[in-house]
């Protein structure tokens, strides 16, 4: 067998397991309560939505004006884009989301890896949502607009805390260039 071929092998082998092992890690496993909202019209959840809080993880760190797109297609697939900013440079990440049987919760995928969407909170007018993950290490608050009023933020915060969420590492997105796009249309 070429040494090559072989050489390729071992190291997509090694690459796998990595990713797995840093997909499975426990980080941010505290308890929390990441139970969902009774019912999510998709129709109205689609479109895209402005990241205005995050916990920090890797495949968003340095990312500012970052932006989600949600497009639900014929098949009940439903694409989800996400951009922003890094250090300058537009980034672009692709993936796609489904139902479950839990309402208020998507399975999306990026990259091969599927990760628990649970929408633990939604305005009754859509006008932002609160998203968490299997545990406390993933959380993000959404708004339909860069910007969102301190009082609502201060709300949620408020409730996120009584349901175990750690916020002393949260970070507020830059949405600069977001803001000053969405003033001159």
């Amino acid at each position: 067998m070429n040494t090559k071929i072989i050489l390729l092998a071992v190291s997509c082998a090694t690459l796998t397991v990595l990713l797995l092992t840093m997909c499975s890690a426990t980080k941010g496993t505290r308890k929390v309560d990441n139970s969902t909202v009774g019912h999510v019209d998709l129709d109205r959840y689609t479109g895209s939505w402005y990241e205005i809080v995050r916990k920090p993880h890797t495949f968003e760190r340095d990312m500012t004006n970052v932006k989600a797109t949600y497009t639900a297609h014929p098949d009940g697939k439903i694409e989800v884009r996400n951009e922003g900013h890094k250090r300058g440079k537009h980034k672009v990440s692709k993936g796609v989301a489904r139902t479950t049987d839990t309402p208020g919760q998507l399975m999306v995928t990026f990259f091969l890896f599927p990760g628990e969407y649970n929408i633990m909170e939604l305005a009754p007018d859509y006008s932002y949502s609160v998203v968490g993950g299997s545990n406390g290490g993933y959380l993000w608050i959404l708004s339909r607009t860069p910007q969102m009023p301190q009082e609502v933020l201060d709300g949620i915060y408020e409730r996120l805390v009584q349901r175990g969420y750690d916020l002393t590492d949260i970070i507020v997105v830059d949405q600069t260039e977001n803001i000053k796009n969405s003033n001159t249309d």
